[in-house]
This record gives C-alpha cells, sequence and structure tokens, in this order.
C-alpha cells in the first residue's frame, strides 16, 4: 500500500537521525547502553545493593502483608506488580531470548542477568519516585511517573540552581514525547503485528478482522482506566506466567543432565573474545539491549504503574517494584534460554553464528521439539502476552499524553492507539518499529539523568523507611 510504504520511509529517516545522536556508538558501545549501564550499577551500589537487602521484604510486601485499603492509591501492590509486569512479561520473554540467542551465542543470557540483577535498582529509583512526587486528584485518582518526578523533583531545588526547574520541565516533558513514541508502537503496533503471526493465522482470520477484534479487546479495558487494568493484569499475568514457566520447567527437569552444560555456555561464552558471535563487545551490547527490552530497567515507564498503588510510604512500593526484573528477566528469561540451548541439536532452526535473525519462531520449535504441541499453546500465551502488553503501555502513553497536552484530549489519544493496533496487525512496518524501539529505549536517557540530581533525597526516604 502506498500510505503504508510513505509511513515507513517517513520513520525511516527518524530512525536514521536518532541512530546518528542519541544511538551514537563509542568504540562499539551505543551511547544509550553506557547510561543504562552506569546508571543501574550507580544506583545498585548508591543504595548498598538495596536489590539484595530488600528482596524478602519485597516478597512481604506483594503477598499484601501492609496492604492498607484506607491509603492513597487507586490499585493494591499485587496490582501495580501485575500491572508493571503485564507491560514487560512478553514478547522480549519469547522474542527477544531468541534473538539475544541467535546474534549474541548462549553468552549473551550472561549479560541480560547481570544487567537484569543491577536493573532492579533502577526500578526502586523510578518507582519510589513516582510514589513521591505523584499527584492525588480529589476523585482519588493519581498521575504519576517520569514526567512528574522530573518536573517537580527538580524544581524543589530552585534554590540550589535556577536552572533546575527549566531542565525539570525539558527532561519531563522529553520523556513524554519518548513515551507515547513507544506506547503507540513497541507497545501497540509490535505487539498486535507479532500476535497475528503466530496467533491471527492458526485461526485463519484475515489481518484486518483480527486487528479490529483486538482493538475491541483492547478498548473495552482501557476504557475502564488503571482499576480496570489491574483487575486484568491480576488475573492474566499469573496465568501466562505459570503456563510458560511450567512448560519451559518441564523441558528443563526432563532434560537435567543438560543443564550444567547449559549453565556453563552461557557463562564461558560470555567473555570470548573471538568474532563467532560478533567478539566480546558485541555479546554484551547485545544482552544489555535485550534484557532492557525485556524488563525495561532504566527506562522509569514501570514507575507510572507503581505510582498509582495504594500506600503511604514510597519507599514500599519501590522495594516491590523491585522483584519486576527479578521475574521477567532472572526467572523467565532464564528458562527461554535453557529450552533454546538444550533443545538446540534436534531444533532445526538454531543455527548459530547465522547472520539471520531468529525470533518467537525459534522458541516455539524449541518448545514444539520435545512437546509436538505446545506450539499451539505458545501462540495462545503469545497472545496473552501481547494482550496484556498492549492494556498496560496503553496506560503509560496515556499519562505522557495527558501531561502534555491535558486530560480533555485524551479520547484523540485513545483513538489514535486503537487505530494502531488495527494497523500493526495488517502490516508489517520495519522502520516504525525500529523508531518505537529506540523511543522506550531513549526513555533512559531523561530517566537516568533527572534521578542522579534526586538521588539525596530518595536516600533520605529510604533511611527513615
Amino acid at each position: 500500500m502506498p500510505f503504508l510504504d510513505q509511513v515507513n520511509n517517513f520513520f525511516g529517516v527518524i530512525v536514521a537521525i536518532m541512530a546518528k545522536t542519541l544511538f551514537y556508538d563509542f568504540y562499539g558501545f551505543p551511547l544509550i547502553v553506557i547510561v543504562l549501564l552506569f546508571g543501574a550499577v550507580y544506583f545498585t551500589f548508591y543504595f548498598n545493593f538495596i536489590n539484595v537487602r530488600g528482596f524478602t521484604h519485597a516478597i512481604d510486601i506483594v503477598k499484601g502483608k501492609y496492604d492498607n485499603p484506607d491509603d492513597d492509591g487507586q490499585i493494591s501492590h499485587f496490582q501495580a506488580l501485575t500491572s508493571a509486569l503485564s507491560a514487560t512479561i512478553g514478547l522480549g520473554n519469547i522474542a527477544g531470548v531468541a534473538v539475544a540467542v541467535s546474534l549474541g551465542g548462549p553468552g549473551a543470557v550472561f549479560w541480560m542477568i547481570f544487567i537484569a540483577f543491577f536493573s532492579m535498582s533502577a526500578k526502586f529509583v523510578s518507582c519510589t519516585l513516582g510514589q513521591l512526587y505523584r499527584k492525588v486528584h480529589p476523585d482519588g485518582s493519581i498521575d504519576g511517573g517520569p514526567m512528574y518526578y522530573l518536573q517537580y523533583g527538580l524544581s524543589e531545588r530552585s534554590n540550589d540552581n535556577w536552572a533546575f526547574p527549566l531542565l525539570g520541565k525539558f527532561l519531563g516533558s522529553l520523556y513524554a514525547v519518548f513515551i507515547i513514541g513507544g506506547a503507540f508502537g513497541g507497545g501497540n503496533m509490535f505487539q498486535a503485528n507479532q500476535s497475528y503471526e503466530l496467533f491471527g493465522k492458526l485461526t485463519g482470520i484475515p489481518d484486518y478482522l483480527y486487528g479490529i477484534i483486538l482493538a475491541v479487546l483492547v478498548g473495552v479495558v482501557i476504557i475502564g482506566g488503571i482499576k480496570r487494568i489491574g483487575q486484568a493484569t491480576e488475573k492474566i499475568v499469573p496465568l501466562m506466567v505459570l503456563l510458560y514457566v511450567g512448560a519451559s520447567l518441564f523441558i528443563i527437569l526432563t532434560n537435567i543432565t543438560k543443564l550444567p552444560n547449559v549453565i556453563e555456555q552461557i557463562f564461558s561464552q560470555a567473555f570470548l573474545p573471538n568474532a563467532m558471535y560478533g567478539g566480546f563487545i558485541g555479546v554484551l551490547v547485545t544482552g544489555i539491549k535485550r534484557a532492557v527490552f525485556s524488563n525495561e530497567g532504566g527506562v522509569g515507564s514501570a514507575s507510572i504503574a507503581h505510582s498509582a498503588a495504594k500506600t503511604d510510604e514510597p519507599v514500599r512500593e519501590g522495594i516491590v517494584a523491585m522483584v519486576g526484573p527479578f521475574i521477567d528477566t532472572i526467572v523467565v528469561c532464564f528458562m527461554t534460554a535453557s529450552v533454546i540451548l538444550i533443545t538446540k541439536d534436534i531444533n532445526p532452526l538454531y543455527t548459530p553464528g547465522s547472520t539471520s535473525i531468529q525470533g518467537a519462531e525459534l522458541t516455539s520449535a524449541a518448545f514444539g521439539s520435545v512437546i509436538s504441541w505446545f506450539p499451539l499453546i505458545l501462540s495462545i500465551v503469545v497472545f496473552l502476552f501481547s494482550y496484556s502488553t498492549m492494556i498496560s503501555w496503553y496506560y503509560y502513553g496515556n499519562k505522557g499524553w495527558k501531561f502534555l497536552f491535558g486530560g480533555k484530549t485524551i479520547i484523540v489519544y485513545q483513538a489514535m492507539y486503537l487505530s494502531c493496533t488495527v494497523l500493526g496487525s495488517i502490516a508489517s512496518l520495519g522502520n516504525v518499529i525500529d523508531f518505537s524501539d529506540m523511543m522506550i529505549l531513549s526513555c533512559a536517557f531523561p530517566n537516568i539523568i533527572g534521578a542522579m540530581f534526586l538521588l539525596p533525597k530518595l536516600k533520605i526516604a529510604l533511611n527513615d523507611y
């Protein structure tokens, strides 16, 4: 279609510009990867490994031990976690891990787990700040996220320097632009496109009809706001994780003798100097990129969901948020990688060193090589992953839109978002998807830079807690 070609070409120009600026390479390291890695590691040391010290406490909070229904907020701690997880547990865990393995080999998985460990601290920082600077309205609704803590948090430092309020407004607005772009593309069109490829085609439904049905299903939930999103995700997320993890564990446990060799490959090939998979830097960068796409560590988007949680202790919600990267990457992604590597000798799609990028089809073939009927179940799981991701990313983009344009124009955003669902189903717009992925990663720039100025206040809050 000429229209789709024009859209694709337009975004291709933007992708090229972003690749030369925000994603500029320093000796093989994209600038965004440097920022993400530095931020996550720095936060971990600054807060004395809060990702380790606070982990058991986080489990107690998620279990409801500290819930108080009278606290300000719209959803429970558990619903906030599942809403955030629904945006992160998705195709990144199925297709993203396969891409990492096909591009970087088993060693890329090590770096995925490595950055996920430190990303737990990045999630703590952004989600605590989201609670500290959230706006509670008279009707009980809440606005929060990086847009708000960047603007209002830095404005508080006007006595230190007159430029802080201007910097806060700029970073907050920039973040809002990035989160809206990411919601339309990576959080919507990409999900619709891939779920049709792996689920819609099995049903035989025409792509345009599939897009319309999916848009209706998404619309039913998103019109109800964060409360309905939380109610939906607390049911969908545990179900899809149990299905996926259950099948993964079955394959791993029935091939338990192969697991030590898989783990050895993951660690030993993480530091290989040869160029089989692009060399050490290529493997490291691939692993970090795929991990960030999977758990959004450092991106700050999860704080939008966590800011709506019912609590009078901002730090408590930040501690809950740390569980996200652990479940998403350290558990689920590791299981996906293990299944792919355990079945590599009987998987016809596993071609190490190939220049072709294998995604969800590689993961599906890995499961199918052991459980012949599981690719059908995996298609259903992919649909649930995609659907839950779309409703959570709608909420993220909604808050970015409201920050920039006000609440009265939300209906415009809703119409655009649902239109993108249909568009994503009928066309594979490569440059649009690249643009969207870049927008999501670019959120880390204003988020991490701005958060650095707010760490002293956050440390006081943690010490008080």
